[in-house]
């Protein structure tokens, strides 16, 4: 695991990385290296994990031609290394980064598509002057990109506050990634919080010359399309469980210590149960809980632990939610609103004091239909066209917070529209949103929220159309996102083997039916898993990582919301009235307004600490210590 960078630019462009690499030397502590070609330069920080002697980046082919930067791991590096070798390529290491360039030497960008694994990776070819960026097919990890190139100034980093130490970003607001924000919760691909900065998407390469006098051009080598086909239940559950197995295996590879994140739910029990029968010594497992009752998962999964037999290490705490906040705003350098960012990064950070790679259940909700909002959706009739226009007319004349409105909003929107209202907000305040007025549309625009995202779903079944914009939406936006930013802030690498690219194959061609019976997800995952997780885990109602929002908005965190009432840099994006109404409803208990407010927390101070130059450095230090939480 590392953090990659890299600028063409005419001025100074070698100390320009230098710095870039230095705002992310907490992704990679181990080593870092530089290779600069006139105009050009490509840099890393590197987290040793495989090939920890001979691994030293920026690394290059036979005849110092091609040069590599690369954050992952590319799980079927033996098999293509093979290949490569029958060919003629000679490799002088054994780390997986070297397939990369050789690959790249033998079929061009085009080979891209055989990789199996998480990476965002840059390619240097010195010949042709060429510079080739890729990101992995589902998003797992980050890269960001600005400039042209053509016009003498590019760049790229693994995270925004690379390209600002760079100086190749400036620290303006983009307005409409803004409003995104405010309503997914997260920018999504392939929008960035900064103006003229791109995230770019999953599956996807950017292909520029320098000096060349085109644009980068950006193209998909891979995209998630469902393909449901026919399948027997009992063979479809034993192939999966099979290739689950696989893919776990796979993911074990390493020279340091590795262990697993375990909350006790389906997804990371299968993980832990397979690992069981292919790691080398007991498996060690963390987990984290909070004081409060009904927010501690330690307690299931300290009986998994103890069913399969793990090395298992727990912590119940309660944090001190104020400076968590303000640091871990710094640390996603992008605003990013899901709280349970907070106890990701404690989980990681507890499992930092003992390994230095842990396995995640991530994936397995999306791909297999475990999320309680699909049920809720799919058990929910839709009205005919016209009754919905009146109810949502009839909705639009009721005062805000009367009793009725948004059950009125709710019915007069389509299946796909009240999906979309479990994922974001509307837009305008007049609909239940907080975006200011002109920069909003002026209707319930749910209905085409996913616009570019779901072009190809209109003949799709409802499950399928759910779960794969979750897969393109979601999953890359929140997900990966939040287990990115909280492991490599302690220097951790995160691995998803439900992610891996034969379970993604294999999942997107599972018929609906298989994945939701009776209303109860993960239908075909939970077959697959009989016998080898503990049967309560495939008994146990899905639970998300949530934290107590409202008590901590009555106490840590009463004055930043008290904050809210005056003037806030939110405000530039949020609508004023609706949010100092909601501030109202909630202290008052009228409505739990909790998840919304924290997202335009989440912005005030993200806005605040830009203002500051907090985004253009390093994560605030006391994110990166490694030793765990006191207990309370």
């Amino acid at each position: 695991m590392c953090g990659i960078a890299g600028a063409i630019h005419r001025q100074s462009v070698r100390e320009r990385v230098q710095r870039m690499c230095d705002a992310i030397a907490h992704r990679g502590p181990d080593d870092e290296g530089i290779h600069h070609d006139g105009n050009v330069a490509i840099g890393m920080r590197r987290l040793s994990i495989i090939d920890v002697a001979g691994g030293h980046q920026p690394m290059s082919n036979e005849d110092g031609t091609i040069w590599v930067v690369f954050n992952g791991e590319i799980y079927n590096h033996g098999r293509l290394r093979a290949e490569l070798q029958r060919a003629g390529h000679v490799f002088q290491t054994h780390s997986d980064t070297e397939v990369l360039v050789h690959l790249y030497e033998e079929e061009g960008p085009d080979g891209f598509a055989k990789l199996s694994g998480m990476f965002a990776f840059a390619i240097w070819d010195a010949p042709r002057r060429r510079l080739v960026l890729a990101r992995d097919r589902m998003g797992i990890k980050p890269l960001y990109y600005c400039g042209e190139g053509h016009s003498g100034s590019f760049g790229f980093a693994s995270e925004v506050r690379s390209l600002l130490a760079g100086g190749l970003a400036r620290p303006n607001v983009d307005a409409g990634a803004a409003v995104a924000y405010l309503r997914f919760g997260y920018v999504p691909d392939s929008q960035c919080i900064l103006a003229g900065v791109h995230k770019l998407p999953p599956g996807h390469l950017l292909d520029l010359t320098e000096g060349g006098g085109a644009a980068p051009t950006v193209r998909p080598f891979w995209r998630a399309v469902a393909r449901p086909q026919r399948m027997d239940e009992t063979e479809a559950s034993t192939e999966l469980r099979r290739l689950l197995d696989e893919a776990v295996a796979s993911h074990l590879e390493s020279e340091v210590p590795l262990g697993a994140l375990l909350s006790g739910g389906i997804d990371s029990s299968t993980v832990v149960a397979l690992m069981t029968r292919h790691a080398r010594g007991r498996v060690r497992t963390f987990s984290i809980g909070f004081e409060e009752a009904g927010f501690n998962e330690a307690d299931d999964a300290r009986a998994v632990a103890t069913a399969l037999g793990t090395d298992h290490t727990e912590l119940v705490v309660r944090p001190d939610v104020s400076a968590l906040f303000q640091s871990l705003i710094v640390a996603f350098d992008e605003p990013f609103a899901d709280s349970s960012a907070i106890p990701t990064y404690l989980v990681c950070r507890l499992a930092r004091s003992d390994v230095t790679v842990a396995l995640s259940g991530d994936g397995g909700d999306e791909l297999f239909a475990g999320y309680a909002r699909y049920a809720e959706t799919l058990g929910r009739a839709e009205l005919p066209r016209p009754l919905r226009s009146l109810l949502r007319a009839l909705a639009r004349r009721l005062p805000h917070g009367a009793s009725g409105r948004n059950r009125l909003l709710d019915l007069g929107r389509t299946r796909m529209g009240r999906y979309a209202a479990t994922m974001l907000l509307p837009a305008h305040p007049g609909y239940g949103g907080i975006v200011r007025a002109d920069l909003a549309a002026s209707s319930d625009d749910l209905e085409q929220a996913f616009g570019a995202w779901q072009t190809d779903l209109a003949d799709a079944d409802l499950i399928t159309a759910m779960t794969l914009t979750d897969v393109r939406t979601y999953l890359p936006g929140d997900i990966l996102t939040k287990v990115d930013r909280t492991s490599m802030a302690v220097s951790l690498e995160a691995r998803v083997p439900l992610l891996d690219n034969a379970v993604v194959d294999f999942a997107l061609a599972v018929p609906s039916e298989l994945k939701m019976r009776h209303g109860r997800g993960k239908w075909l995952l939970r077959r697959a898993v009989e016998g080898l997780v503990p049967a309560r885990v495939l008994q146990k109602p899905k639970q998300g990582f949530a934290v107590p929002l409202r008590r901590w908005f009555r106490d840590e965190l009463r004055h930043y919301v008290e904050a809210l009432r005056g003037d806030s840099p939110a405000y530039a994006y949020a609508d004023r009235a609706a949010v100092q109404r909601m501030v109202r409803e909630h202290r008052a208990e009228r409505r739990d307004h909790a998840g919304i407010l924290w997202r335009v927390l989440v912005l005030d101070g993200w806005l605040r600490a830009l203002a500051a130059g907090q985004l253009a450095g390093g994560i605030p230090a006391d994110l990166r210590l490694p030793a765990p939480l006191a207990p309370r």
